[in-house]
């Protein structure tokens, strides 16, 4: 019976039934039988659902957010703007999903040919704790609206926002098995992807969670995105605004208590500026207030004990390696999973703190001669999600997040996921784009008809 905690008081939040073998062919089978239903419903019905949808997520944001942050500790004024960011991602499908799908004329000999979007079927997320809300919904919303439907099996720390998202769902109009949460192991998990009534797999999480994931669908032969990690570089160059990118830094690192596959974690600092942006970030990193996520704090406790855990082993292998803590870098005494801001110094390529994503509120520094051995020192990596690049020229601003190899970048802005952009990664960190046009095609039929 799986039993979620609160990492902030280390206490049992509820414990949940799992699913039986039984219990998930059946769930498959409503998915399957949802779909036939669904697939024939006309836009406008699914879009005064989806907006229907959109205003309870609004009118329950702040229930939603406390148990977003009960259940994995991010600050509850994130998990209320959490739940509002899944509303904004209902309507923009809503209003924009028909124009997306509409058939393509193509003019070839035909009297007639097109492309016509058709949803493929049910579809199995497999998706993650650290966004419980966010991440399930940037999958579900256009899936839904596109005539499929959605299968989520959630990480079992945060199964009552699972739940909930069914819940919200069924509160919506929308029929049985159009969405369902269901509380499967990894066995389990498996068998629904090679069984033929799921059509599509998407999957949010770790490198080894998606190598495994992206098997398992290949040999099915069914279609798969995957969202992976990052070790996202955020450059500043000599000419930068400090003052900005010192504080837009000390966010993109410690947002979501530095959980988060998007996060800046490789500060590439032009050598003119180094000294001035490494003091002014450890200040600004020291001053941040950790604490009760339920309360007026920067930063909750990560999600897990065994995450802490982790990450503390990272930071002691990066020292070994030469990295110089600058501030934090030690486990707190007391109740709750937390973890202190930490910034690490004099990280070079090739190092723990180079080389693998930590995942939570830990900055590593690095020195680049100049712009074009920053972009050197960005590319140095397997991962490739998102980057920031900071200067005051935009010229030379774009022509370098055009020069850095990842599937985002934001100059003067750091690395952020918008309904209307595509979102996704390139080598370790994944491929396929949830998001935009691109996620609500990413699991439909681009069917060919020629007509003469």
């Amino acid at each position: 019976m799986p039993t979620t905690l609160n990492p902030a008081t280390e206490a049992e939040i509820a414990s949940y039934d799992a699913l039986s073998d039984d219990g998930l062919d059946a769930a498959l089978d409503r998915a399957a039988d949802a779909f036939e239903a669904h697939r024939q419903t006309s836009f406008a019905d699914r879009a005064d659902r989806m907006r229907t949808l959109a205003d309870r997520l609004d009118a329950q944001k702040d229930d939603l957010g406390r148990l977003m942050t009960e259940e994995m500790g991010k600050p509850l004024d994130q998990a209320v703007a959490e739940a509002e960011k899944c509303a904004w991602v209902c309507r923009y499908y809503a209003d924009h999903a028909e124009a997306m799908l509409a058939d393509e004329p193509r003019e070839t000999e035909a009297q007639k040919s097109f492309v016509a979007y058709e949803p493929l079927g049910p579809v199995l997320a497999v998706m993650p704790w650290n966004f419980p809300l966010w991440q399930a919904f940037r999958f579900a919303a256009p899936t839904v609206m596109a005539g499929g439907v959605g299968v989520l099996k959630h990480a079992a720390n945060v199964l009552g926002s699972g739940d909930a998202m069914a819940r919200l769902f069924a509160e919506a109009g929308f029929a049985e098995g159009v969405f369902q949460h269901l509380i499967i192991d990894h066995d389990q998990t498996a068998a629904a992807i090679a069984d033929d009534r799921i059509r599509a797999v998407t999957l949010t999480g770790s490198e080894g969670a998606g190598r495994s994931i992206g098997k398992q669908a290949g040999e099915a032969l069914k279609p798969c995105v995957l969202e992976l990690g990052g070790t996202d570089a955020f450059v500043v160059l000599a000419d930068a605004d400090l003052d900005a990118a010192v504080e837009t830094g000390v966010q993109a690192r410690t947002q979501n208590n530095g959980q988060s596959c998007i996060a800046a974690k490789r500060f590439i600092l032009e050598r003119p500026i180094a000294e001035a942006y490494t003091r002014r970030f450890v200040a600004r990193m020291e001053a941040l207030t950790v604490g009760d996520p339920m309360t007026d704090v920067d930063l909750g406790p990560l999600a897990r004990k065994d995450l802490r855990e982790d990450i503390q082993d990272q930071v002691e292998r990066a020292v070994a390696d030469g990295a110089e803590i600058l501030t934090g870098g030690a486990i707190p005494d007391g109740t709750g999973y937390y973890y202190p801001p930490t910034v690490l110094g004099g990280v070079e390529a090739g190092t723990v703190a180079f080389e693998e994503e930590i995942f939570g509120p830990v900055a590593s520094l690095i020195v680049a001669d100049d712009a074009d051995h920053a972009v050197r020192l960005a590319n140095d990596t397997r991962f490739g999600l998102g980057g920031s690049v900071w200067t005051q020229d935009a010229a030379k601003g774009e022509r370098l997040a055009r020069a850095i190899r990842s599937g985002a970048v934001f100059v003067n802005e750091m690395t952020k996921s918008h309904p209307n952009l595509p979102f996704g990664g390139i080598g370790a960190s994944g491929y396929g784009r949830e998001l935009a046009r691109h996620g609500i095609r990413a699991f439909v039929n681009a069917k060919t008809i020629w007509v003469d």
